[in-house]
């Protein structure tokens, strides 16, 4: 069973994703909370596996309470999706690197939105499929050049390889039937890269092969 926590600030949005996850027999939402202060504070409460946090709330935004939650190591298995009414809001990029798991756009469909759930409880990468392209553009843009990140000097060759493939949004399974591995052989690399950098979860290490030039938008299909 997936134990969500709902975190926005308006009743009726909390009411709707409530409707669409409760009526799923693996997710159970298990809390509510209106701002961000009462989102950690019912993280440490409750230890859901994913918040659906609103990145807009009065008092501790969403950004701030995901960094408070990314912080905190009682709280480490627990997964941010962000909301947003923006898809390429200022914030997402921030929440991104504070160790959000991903985010969605308010207006996603039910599927989506039970997709997002179950794809970040198992802890994969989540950014809303209508605008990943867009996203990693808005990631590239950021960047004026190329800092090279002494971290990624830990890995080997192969890990690189792999790493450049999360960052292109790539599952374990796509992954490891590109490099002709085993799917568990992947997953296996996947931990060893979010160790090695002490990254929280996949985006993190997005974020970071896009910053450090390690890929760049478009080249996985040149």
């Amino acid at each position: 069973m997936i134990r969500v926590l709902l975190a926005d600030d308006q009743r009726l949005v909390r009411a709707g994703f409530r409707s669409i996850l409760e009526d799923q027999d693996d997710i159970e939402v298990v809390g509510e909370a209106a701002d961000g202060q009462a989102a950690v504070s019912a993280c440490r409460e409750l230890g859901p596996d994913v918040v659906l946090m609103d990145i807009r709330m009065p008092g501790m935004d969403g950004l701030e309470a995901s960094r408070e939650i990314a912080g905190d190591e009682r709280l480490a298995s627990v997964k941010v999706v962000i909301l947003t009414t923006f898809d390429l809001d200022d914030y997402v990029y921030g929440a991104l690197r504070a160790g959000a798991t991903g985010f969605l756009v308010k207006d996603t469909e039910p599927e989506e939105l039970l997709q997002a759930v179950r794809v970040a409880a198992r802890g994969d990468a989540l950014i809303s499929p209508s605008v990943t392209r867009r996203l990693i553009a808005e990631f590239a843009g950021r960047v004026k050049g190329p800092e090279p990140d002494p971290r990624l000097d830990v890995l080997t060759e192969r890990e690189r390889e792999v790493m450049q493939l999360v960052a292109a949004g790539l599952t374990n399974d796509e992954i490891a039937a590109r490099l002709v591995l085993s799917p568990s052989t992947a997953k296996t690399h996947v931990s060893r890269i979010l160790s090695k950098l002490g990254a929280r979860d996949r985006s993190q290490v997005v974020v970071l092969a896009y910053e450090s030039g390690m890929v760049s938008p478009g080249w996985l299909a040149e």
